[in-house]
Parts: C-alpha cells; structure tokens; sequence
C-alpha cells in the first residue's frame, strides 16, 4: 500500500506544476491570427479542421500538414483567421479538446526561420571517393 502510494505521488504530475503550465499556455498573447495546432490524429483532414474551427469566425485558411510519404498526416496544422479576437476565441475555446478522438493543443503560430539554402553536391575527390555526411566515406 505504502509502495502504490509512492509510487503515485512521484508519477502523478504536481497541482503547482500543472497550474504554472497552464498558466503559461493561456498567458502568451497573439501577434497574428495563425494558430499552431498540435496533437492532431493521423486521420484529421483539411475538410475535419475546417468544421472544428469555423464556429469561432470566419476561417482564411486550415491547413493540415501532411507527410509526402504516406500521405497522412503529421499530427499538426495551421488555421488562420480573418481577425486577432476570432483567433483568440477559437483559442481559448478549442484549446485541451478533443478532435477525431485525440486531445488538440492550440497556440500562437511561430513566424518561420530563415533556413540557408541547400549546399550543392560536393565533387567527388582525387581519389574517386566523396563524404556523405550522413553515413560516412562511400564510394
């Protein structure tokens, strides 16, 4: 009994920790009407994020990112509003819900980093070998 109990309180997340992570979560105000989308399933479409997200204003854009692969999603996505308080709205009220049965986190959307442009394919060297900085020397 003793042990459960221990056990309990060390894997059982604190009040105060919790509170200040919420708190934290709900604070960060909006600079732009993009809203960050996480948690999303694998299943969730475009056409899905749009009807969750348009009761709280008119909707420019939601946008689910996909994986070029499988062509499902990754799990996260951006929905942008035609005004700061509509996205805040939806914010406040679609934020720790649930979504094709998977809980959703909504944030403010991060501007994009500059990314430098890819470097060309190095030339192979005299001795016929070249660096593939993944794996290492190939042939």
């Amino acid at each position: 009994m003793a042990f459960a109990s221990a056990f309990r309180r060390i894997f059982t997340p604190s009040s105060i920790l919790q509170s200040q992570f919420t708190s934290i979560r709900q604070n960060s105000t909006l600079a732009t009407p993009k809203l960050f989308v996480s948690g999303l399933s694998r299943l969730t479409t475009d056409e899905k994020l749009k009807e969750a997200f348009s009761p709280f204003g008119q909707l420019v854009e939601a946008k689910v990112v996909m994986d070029r692969v499988s062509g499902r999603s990754k799990g996260f996505a951006f929905v942008t509003y035609a005004t700061l308080e509509e996205a805040e709205q939806a914010r406040k009220e679609m934020n720790a819900k649930f979504l094709d049965g998977w809980v959703i986190f909504v944030d403010p959307a991060k501007p994009r980093e500059h990314r430098p442009p890819p470097q060309p394919e190095s030339q192979p060297s005299e001795t016929g070998f070249r660096v593939n900085k993944t794996i290492g020397w190939c042939g």
